[in-house]
């Protein structure tokens, strides 16, 4: 899993209230499960005409999208069922950040364990952010996961909430497995200390 340290970068906004994760990444392309290549599949239906063909008139097919790792959504993003791929189709764009004013538990769950960190802001400093990159699309925000703050232009700063395991793993890189495998000393040491009991059974 790759590290989320320190993030500053261009935003696509998608205004859109409640993004259920069929919308994300359809249900017809859950076969896949290779993370490579899951970006063709990022909100297909709105990005793309039955035939394949781009539509135009979607945000992440114009140019401002490109190299935008920010996604900020609409409130209560990633409801509907549970599907780890919808991280992966958002990480695979590019975004290493979400942020909205809500999320789906499961959504919020599945995007941590893949390095995705939603952003959970006010509803006025939601609003106020939607404004600003409407005004300007080279609009940078900074998200600074060891302090937990973002940084809006001109140096105003929100505070955001994350619980304090998911925020060490991405901070190391690393998955529930491999934070358990990073203790293996202690795990070693802790065995060591405690002889396995022997169980005897009466005759």
């Amino acid at each position: 899993m790759e590290s989320f340290t320190k993030l500053t970068s261009r935003v696509v906004p998608i205004p859109n209230e409640s993004i259920d994760t069929d919308i994300i990444i359809p249900a017809r392309y859950l076969k896949a499960t290779d993370k490579v290549g899951m970006d063709r599949f990022l909100f297909r239906d709105w990005r793309f005409n039955e035939d394949g063909t781009p539509i135009p008139s979607f945000i992440l097919n114009q140019p401002r999208a490109e190299g935008c790792k920010i996604l900020l959504a609409g409130k209560n993003f990633g409801t509907g069922s549970s599907r780890e791929h919808a991280p992966w189709a958002l990480t695979a764009f590019g975004f290493r950040a979400v942020i909205s004013t809500s999320f789906a538990d499961i959504f919020r769950s599945n995007a941590l364990k893949n390095s995705l960190l939603p952003v959970v802001v006010p509803a006025d400093v939601h609003e106020e952010l939607f404004k600003l990159v409407e005004a300007d699309q080279k609009l940078e925000l900074t998200i600074d996961l060891a302090s937990q703050i973002l940084t809006l232009p001109g140096g105003k700063s929100v505070s955001f909430p994350i619980d304090n395991f998911s925020k060490q793993c991405m901070l190391a890189g690393v998955d529930q497995l491999g934070y358990i495998q990073k203790q293996d000393t202690h795990i070693r040491a802790f065995e060591a200390s405690h002889p396995a009991m022997v169980v005897t059974t009466a005759k």
